[in-house]
């Protein structure tokens, strides 16, 4: 809390990167890495927003608004995902599971500045800008600039709002600042808690020309006697922007489009620090207001947990570990089927229906162990792999398709009794869990894996391989007669014979503008409902199977409304429902498009990989850097070489792989 000079003068306008400016597009990407609305050039009429930032003991879906006139209004939904509170007499059971201790601060929390006779009243913005953290740039009054950044703890139960006050005028001005005091107390199962919320400014203060001065709002909680205040913004900050440079100095991508890569740097951050402290340990989690401190077989075993060794994050990595970990502890011993999700600490699994969880958890567990590299895990983790794949071969029908209730739709849309979703997973399951037997030296395993494999390639093509929409495609169930979002996964899984086809089904009928929708069925309630879930592992599908111009295509064109449309900066949970949260597992999802799909790989053991080059037409050059596998780091460098592809591997600095291979050639690396 002291006056500091006035280095660099933000000009937000003259920093912002025109590439990729649409029709449609509010925000502009930076030099800064980040996203900037310049609200002084917009034409349009009110827009409001919403993004959602964590830490390990915080959560906040900050809700903002301008209006016509330029004005500003912020709500903060403030989430402690530990503190469970007491449900209502009224309210349905399901609401056990979301029971959060959560609290709204409108803009009367704001505190009074006070400038010769007048309040100062910072209504107007010239602009917003989003780089980890929410930061709104004031329109002066009376000379006087105000800059708030917004931004989370990533250690304390503690949301931090950063104040900075700077004199753009030519002489010295004093400035009173008025305290704000919130302060209440409720019951939960851990004890009272207790909010407040208060700010630190010391007052009075002169402002020298082109001075400034930061104070800032805590907006805290905690149980019985923990300390509510006492804390320091410039720590907070600190916190974040080492979090911040970590998502930034790995898992790099690099493409001619800076969409792509800016997009790709945001989806690290929303995976990364959805992370949350809680009895079963660290545990990455979804968010979107709903879900926290538990783990979900689709959520956290299958996406993100196999993206965090990628990335290299050692809280991530320990958070999916968690997360098998609990699924372990938890099978079922006579083959029913393993609960979907454990929430709320761990301590309400939930929710009995088989939605395929199985087959989910045997190719997620799998994925991870193979990345991480580590033997010691993988024999532990082992059984889950082994019960999962042996309880799908249960479920076999007479045809050879494992049935299943549902799928991670739950319901929402018919499935039949086995639907093709379980099956690909399981083929998944199949196909990655042969690879990390012969690992751990069961070969035995290994070769009964294979077979099933091969059984479950025939079989999938014989029960879902179908003509609709006159294409050579897959239904979704027996009896299916409208095209899914889910016919990607044969395609995900390295299953190509209706490659073509499928893309086509899924980039040219399927695809809106929000990507693909679930069901093309004009008729039905879920006309127009699209899961991004979808549209990630689709486009992750089509890469993979060949169709790089038109799924590169589809691919900018998502991205740009994603990270420069009307609702920013992430890939979302669904629409309509729960109105586009910005849930983080899709955000890895997204990262893994490029290291699954355009890249083609797959970790094939411990210490050895495959690959199939590709470079889309407008690439002359594509890398990922940094990539991080068992306890080493690869670099993958591509650049054109006529009509072929010059590949560099990278492990640290030695270089291990120097050759020009023809596009999609497969590559087999061992490092």
């Amino acid at each position: 809390m002291k006056l500091l000079p006035l280095v660099i003068s933000l000009l937000i306008v003259h920093s912002i990167n025109a590439q990729h400016l649409t029709d449609g597009s509010i925000w502009k990407i930076s030099n800064r890495n980040s996203i900037v609305w310049n609200v002084t050039k917009e034409s349009r009429t009110a827009h409001s927003d919403n993004i959602e930032m964590a830490g390990l003991n915080i959560a906040a879906i900050i809700n903002y608004a301008v209006d016509e006139s330029r004005n500003l209004t912020v709500n903060r939904d403030l989430i402690y995902p530990q503190l469970r509170t007491f449900n209502k007499s009224n309210e349905p059971e399901w609401k056990k599971h979301r029971a959060y201790l959560r609290h709204t601060y409108e803009n009367d929390i704001q505190p009074n500045i006070y400038h010769k006779d007048k309040i100062l009243i910072f209504d107007k913005v010239d602009s917003i800008e989003i780089a980890g953290k929410l930061i709104f740039y004031h329109v002066p009054v009376q000379g006087i600039a105000l800059t708030r950044t917004l931004m989370p703890s990533m250690t304390e139960r503690l949301f931090v709002e950063k104040w900075q006050l700077t004199n753009r005028s030519d002489t010295a001005q004093q400035i009173v600042i008025g305290n704000t005091s919130y302060q209440t107390s409720i019951q939960g199962y851990k004890g009272q808690y207790n909010l407040h919320a208060y700010s630190d400014s010391i007052g009075a203060i002169t402002l020298l020309p082109r001075q400034q001065y930061s104070f800032a709002i805590y907006f805290s909680a905690g149980i019985n006697d923990e300390a509510t205040d006492g804390f320091d913004y410039r720590k907070v900050e600190n916190e974040r922007d080492n979090f911040l440079s970590t998502m930034q100095e790995n898992l790099i991508l690099d493409t001619p489009d800076k969409v792509l890569n800016t997009l790709f740097y945001f989806s690290k951050i929303r995976a990364a620090e959805s992370i949350y402290n809680s009895k079963m340990g660290k545990v990455h989690s979804p968010g979107g207001g709903n879900y926290y401190v538990g783990v979900w077989a689709n959520d956290q075993i299958e996406y993100s947990g196999p993206f965090f060794p990628f990335l290299g994050y050692d809280i991530g990595n320990e958070a999916a570990y968690n997360a098998y970990k609990m699924f372990l502890k938890n099978m079922p011993d006579n083959f029913t089927p393993i609960s979907s999700s454990f929430e709320i600490d761990g301590e309400i699994p939930c929710c009995g229906k088989d939605r395929g969880d199985a087959a989910m958890i045997a190719f997620g567990t799998s994925q991870f162990l193979l990345l991480r590299g580590d033997k010691k895990m993988a024999k532990e983790l082992w059984p889950l792999v082994e019960w999962s794949l042996e309880y799908c071969h249960r479920m076999l029908n007479e045809d050879g398709i494992v049935i299943s209730t549902t799928d991670e739709m739950e319901g929402r849309i018919a499935t039949g009794s086995a639907n093709l979703s379980t099956n690909s997973l399981y083929y998944g399951g199949l196909k990655f869990s042969s690879y990390l037997a012969k690992e751990l030296g069961l070969n035995k395993e290994a070769r009964i894996y294979q077979q099933r494999l091969k059984d479950m390639e025939v079989a999938i093509e014989k029960q879902f391989g179908y003509n609709l929409e006159g294409l050579e495609t897959y239904r979704y169930f027996d009896g299916n007669t409208h095209l899914r979002h889910w016919i990607c996964l044969p395609l995900v899984m390295g299953i190509d014979k209706r490659a073509d086809a499928t893309a086509s089904a899924l980039l040219d009928k399927l695809w809106t503008e929000n990507g693909v929708l679930v069901e093309l069925n004009p008729s039905s309630t879920n006309a127009e409902v699209f899961w991004d879930r979808g549209t990630l592992y689709a486009l992750r599908g089509t890469f993979k199977a060949g169709a790089i111009e038109k799924s590169l295509s589809k691919l900018e064109a998502f991205s740009t409304k994603r990270l420069l449309g009307d609702h920013v900066p992430y890939v979302i949970e669904a629409y309509p429902e729960n109105n586009m949260r910005h849930l983080s597992a899709e955000s890895a999802l997204y990262c893994r498009i490029f290291i699954e799909g355009l890249l083609g790989f797959e970790q094939t053991g411990f210490r050895s990989f495959v690959f199939r080059p590709t470079l889309p037409s407008s690439f002359n050059e594509f890398a990922l850097n940094k990539i991080h596998l068992a306890d080493t780091e690869i670099s993958i460098q591509l650049k054109r070489s006529l009509t072929k592809i010059h590949v560099m591997i990278y492990e640290k600095d030695l270089l291990i792989f120097d050759k020009i291979v023809n596009p999609r050639q497969k590559v087999s690396i061992a490092f």
